[in-house]
């Protein structure tokens, strides 16, 4: 959880600036992208088989 606490006399500017510093490294922008929405079991599947189709494609390409 990002806790950001403002400084004496610091600015509004400055401390939402600090905040999302502190909340992007948290890494909790992905996180929250991937559960904005309600995914199906058959999207999820989808989902995995195209990363991992991907991924191979990938490696395929690395060996050459």
């Amino acid at each position: 959880m990002a806790q950001i606490i403002p400084g004496e006399g610091e600015g509004m500017e400055s401390v939402l600036r600090r905040f999302k510093r502190k909340v992007s490294q948290a890494g909790i922008f992905p996180d929250m992208k991937k559960h904005r929405h309600f995914e199906t079991p058959i999207e999820k599947r989808k989902r995995k088989e195209l990363a991992m189709h991907r991924q191979r494609k990938r490696k395929m390409r690395s060996r050459f």
